[in-house]
C-alpha cells in the first residue's frame, strides 16, 4: 500500500445504478443509486431478503455485470482508481489478485473437470508468475491456511469429491490467494450446516483482521450480521434503505423494513408456542415497483406521501434526529473519519 492509499478509503461506492435490459422486456434498474464507503480491515455486510440486489451489488463491484446489463450511473472506487470506467483488461488484473470473491455456491463455481489444487494453481501462476511447482507449494499452504485436512492430499481431488464446507474453503483460498486487499463474499455459509458455517465465518473473520483487508459480507442471515459486521447496510428492492454501524442497527433500527427483518429473527428469548412476525407480501419484482416508496404495499406506517415519490436519504445524528435531508436523491459516502451518524431513506424521518 502507498502513503496515498493510506489515506484514501479503500472502497467507495457513490450512487451506483445497474440496469438490465432483457432480450424480451423493457429495461429497469436491477440497483438503485447505492452508495456505502469501506475502509481497509472493516467488514461492511449487505443484508435483505433474496432479489434485493446485493449480489449485483458485488458484480458490478467486480465488473461482472450480466451480459444483458450494464453500470447505467455511479462510481465503484478502489483505492482512488474508478473501476466503473476501467477497461475489461484493467479489471482482470484487478480481480483476484487485489479484489478476490467468494461466491455463493461453489459447487457451480469451481471447474468440474480440473483438480481444485490446480484450479487455485492457476490463480497464482497468471497473477503472480509463480512457477507450477512454487504454486503447488503456496496452494498446500493456502489449504492448510484455510483448515482444509491432508491439503498434499485434497489439492488433487475433484470439487465432487469434496463436501459443501471443504468447496467453501477451497474458494476462500483462491480468493485469499494474492493477498487482496479486498474480498467479496456472498452467501459464503448458504446450505452449511451450523457446525461447518461457524468455522468458515470465524475464518473470513481471521483472515480480515490478520491481513488488515476489507470484507464485504452479503447475507440474509441477521445472526452473520451481528457476529462479523462493523457497518450495515440493508438493501431492498434494489434500494439502500438503511446503513448504520452494526451496534447503532441493532440496538435501534430506524426503517421499517429493518424493524421487520429484526423481529421476524427468533432469539433465545423468544417462546416456542410465539409465532414469529412476518413481513406480509414478497419484494417486488425490479422491473414492477410500486409507486412512491418500494417498501409501501408491505409497510405498517405507510402514509399519503409514501404513494407519492420514493424517498430521499435523510442522515440522522447518534440521537436518531435528522440533522440534514439532501434535496438531491443521491447518498454521499460518509466523510472520513467516519461519523457515528446513519442513514436512512424514509420518509418518516425526512
Amino acid at each position: 500500500m502507498t502513503a496515498s492509499q493510506a489515506d484514501t478509503p479503500l472502497l467507495e461506492v457513490n450512487g451506483l445504478c445497474v440496469r438490465l435490459k432483457p432480450p424480451r422486456g423493457t429495461a429497469f434498474d436491477a440497483v438503485h443509486d447505492v452508495s456505502f464507503t469501506l475502509e481497509a480491515g472493516e467488514t461492511f455486510c449487505l443484508v435483505g431478503e433474496s432479489g434485493c440486489g446485493k449480489s449485483m451489488t458485488a458484480l458490478a463491484i467486480m465488473g461482472l455485470v450480466p451480459e444483458i446489463g450494464r453500470i447505467s450511473a455511479g462510481e465503484v472506487i478502489f483505492y482512488g482508481e474508478n473501476l466503473a470506467c476501467a477497461g475489461e483488461r484493467a479489471l482482470r488484473d484487478i480481480r483476484g489478485r487485489r479484489i478476490g470473491m467468494v461466491f455463493q455456491e461453489p459447487m457451480t463455481s469451481l471447474n468440474p473437470v480440473l483438480r481444485v489444487g490446480d484450479q487455485v494453481a492457476e490463480v497464482l501462476t497468471h497473477h503472480l508468475r509463480l512457477s507450477r511447482k512454487e504454486a503447488a507449494l503456496r496452494v498446500e499452504e493456502l489449504f492448510r491456511q484455510v483448515g482444509i485436512p491432508s491439503p498434499e492430499l485434497r489439492v488433487r481431488d475433484y470439487p465432487h469429491q469434496l463436501s459443501g464446507g471443504l468447496r467453501q474453503r477451497v474458494m476462500i483460498a483462491m480468493a485469499l490467494a494474492c493477498t487482496p486487499s479486498l474480498v467479496l463474499a456472498d452467501e459464503p455459509t448458504t446450505a452449511l450446516d451450523v457446525t461447518v458455517q461457524g468455522q468458515i465465518l470465524a475464518l473470513l473473520r481471521e483472515q480480515a483482521a490478520g491481513r488488515g483487508m476489507g470484507l464485504l459480507l452479503i447475507t440474509h442471515d441477521l445472526g452473520v450480521v451481528a457476529s462479523m459486521a462493523d457497518f450495515v447496510g440493508v438493501m431492498y428492492a434494489g434500494y439502500m434503505v438503511e446503513k448504520a454501524p452494526a451496534a447503532d442497527l441493532f440496538n435501534n433500527p430506524l426503517h421499517p423494513y429493518t424493524r421487520g427483518l429484526m423481529l421476524s429473527a427468533p432469539t433465545l428469548d423468544s417462546m416456542r408456542q410465539e409465532r414469529l412476525h412476518t413481513i406480509p407480501g414478497t419484494v417486488p419484482s425490479p422491473g414492477a415497483l410500486p409507486e412512491g416508496c418500494p417498501f409501501r404495499p408491505r409497510c405498517p406506517r405507510a402514509m399519503p406521501r409514501c404513494h407519492e415519490m420514493p424517498p430521499n436519504v435523510c442522515i440522522l445524528g447518534g440521537t436518531g434526529r435528522a440533522e440534514d435531508t439532501p434535496e438531491s436523491p443521491e447518498m454521499r459516502p460518509a466523510p472520513r473519519p467516519r461519523p457515528s451518524g446513519r442513514e436512512v431513506r424514509c420518509w418518516l424521518w425526512a
